[in-house]
């Protein structure tokens, strides 16, 4: 005779060996994805009646993400650029970032000569309306972040160029904008400055989470530093080719990875100088 457990215990039929169907909890729906943190719908740009910049171009890039802009000189990637900081506008087509919009870095530092490098920082914190005591506190931080604590009594022309590009970015973010729009700000650095510049941007981007769009002519760099590296072709500039990097971490400018895609994107950049040039 079985026993009072026996008898309550659940019996299994068939091969059936969970909860009936009625009792299945539904899975939650999936996370819709989010939303670009900037998007280029169909742009095009065209100065007065002179020849097409940019013709249709579109482009969604993620929040967090590092996206490098590639190509030739004159193909459109600093007026790109310049569309989506919206310091020109669009002939046709239509770009959206946050509300805010976006920090900006250029080549050159731009620094005010006669301040210092922290009160260089204080003056982008001052047009966001932080109070005196807030501006010293995180100019102080930013400069921390850049690895220029040392030198935030100095005046621009007490800095090497490379330090001088730290405070412009140390600046840049404290605009505090998700969005950084950095137009080949290490251009006119040597290879080597260039190169630990490399270091500390990739180490501010992951510890920032902020979305980077990276303009340059540097194929190793744009290897280097992207997770995302987009070739713009000769004018007009379309988008004519597109690389998405699996493992960003642990890149450097002489890893055997990077060469590879350098290599690959360099075939790619000369097909599209050849046809232009044809």
């Amino acid at each position: 005779m079985p026993t009072v457990e026996e008898s309550t215990r659940p019996r299994l039929t068939g091969a059936r060996l969970g909860p009936s169907f009625d009792a299945v909890t539904p899975l939650p729906s999936p996370r819709p994805p989010a939303a670009p943190a900037v998007r280029i719908a169909h742009v095009t740009k065209r100065y007065g009646a002179g020849p097409v910049v940019l013709d249709d171009v579109s482009l969604d890039i993620a929040p967090g993400e590092f996206v490098c802009l590639l190509g030739a000189s004159g193909c459109g990637k600093s007026t790109l650029l310049n569309l989506v900081a919206g310091l020109e506008p669009v002939t046709t087509g239509a770009i959206e970032t946050p509300a805010d919009g976006a920090a900006v870095m250029f080549q050159e530092a731009a620094l005010m000569p006669w301040l210092t490098a922290r009160r260089n920082v204080e003056l982008a914190l001052r047009l966001r309306g932080a109070s005196r005591g807030e501006r010293r506190t995180e100019a102080e931080h930013l400069l921390a972040t850049v690895n220029l604590t040392e030198a935030a009594d100095r005046r621009p022309h007490e800095l090497s160029g490379g330090m001088r590009q730290r405070v412009a970015l140390a600046r840049a973010l404290a605009q505090d904008r998700s969005v950084l729009l950095m137009d080949e700000p290490f251009a006119a650095l040597d290879a080597i400055t260039r190169d630990l510049l490399h270091e500390e941007l990739e180490r501010v981007w992951r510890a920032t989470g902020r979305t980077i769009v990276f303009v340059t002519h540097n194929v190793r760099e744009a290897a280097r530093l992207g997770e995302r590296v987009i070739l713009l072709s000769s004018r007009p500039g379309r988008i004519s080719g597109e690389w998405r990097v699996a493992q960003t971490s642990g890149r450097r400018i002489e890893s055997p990875e990077v060469g590879a895609l350098a290599s690959e994107i360099t075939a790619e950049l000369r097909k599209e100088i050849s046809r232009n040039a044809s």
